[in-house]
C-alpha cells in the first residue's frame, strides 16, 4: 500500500469501533520521506511523502476504511533527560547538545535526547541535572537559527535575551 500523505490524527478523529493497526516508528523514522515498513498487523506500507518532510507523530493517520485506521506508534527508547534549574541553565544545556548536533526533545520542562555515554558523562561532569530513562521521543524542538534573518525570534535568541536581561 503506498502512502503519500497523512490524513488526520487519532486525538481528533472519531475511531467508530474500527480497529487500529499501528505501525511501528523510531523517533528518527518520523521524518524519513521515504520508507517501508509493515504494520503490527502484517500490512506492507510504502511511504513515499512528496513534502520536504513529513514530521510523523504518535496518533497519526495514514489510511483508513470503514474498519481499519492504520496509525503511526512512536517507540519509546532510551533518553537523557535533563531537567534545568533555571533559563540560563535550559540555554546553556541546549547549547551544548546542539553544538554536538544531536536532536533535542522537550516535554513537561525537560530536555530529552536521545541516550548516549559520552554526552551522559559530559553533562554530570558539568553538574546538570541529569538521568536516564525510556521514554518516547515526541516534541522534536526546533533549533535551526537563521543567522542572517531580520527578526529576533528564533528559539536560542528568546533564551539567551531572557538570561541575559537580569545580568
Amino acid at each position: 500500500m503506498l502512502i503519500q500523505q497523512k490524513i488526520g490524527n487519532l486525538h481528533s478523529t472519531n475511531i467508530n469501533n474500527r480497529r487500529i493497526d499501528w505501525l511501528q516508528l523510531e523517533w528518527f523514522e518520523s521524518s524519513k520521506r521515504i520508507l517501508r515498513k509493515q504494520t503490527q498487523e502484517g500490512t506492507e506500507l510504502a511511504l513515499k511523502f512528496l513534502d520536504k518532510d513529513p514530521m510523523l507523530t504518535q496518533g497519526d493517520i495514514l489510511y483508513e476504511d470503514d474498519t481499519t485506521i492504520i496509525a503511526v506508534n512512536i517507540l519509546p527508547c532510551e533518553v537523557l533527560v535533563i531537567q534545568p534549574a533555571n533559563l540560563f541553565e535550559m540555554a546553556s544545556v541546549c547549547y551544548e547538545i546542539g553544538n554536538k548536533h544531536l536532536p533535542l526533545f522537550f516535554e513537561k520542562e525537560e530536555v530529552l535526547v536521545p541516550f548516549e555515554m559520552p554526552l551522559f558523562r559530559l553533562l554530570s561532569m558539568q553538574g546538570y541535572a541529569i538521568k536516564q530513562d525510556k521514554r518516547k521521543l515526541l516534541q522534536p524542538l526546533k533549533t535551526t537559527v537563521a543567522p542572517h534573518a531580520h527578526s529576533n525570534t528564533s528559539l536560542f535568541t528568546k533564551i539567551m535575551q531572557l538570561t541575559n536581561s537580569g545580568v
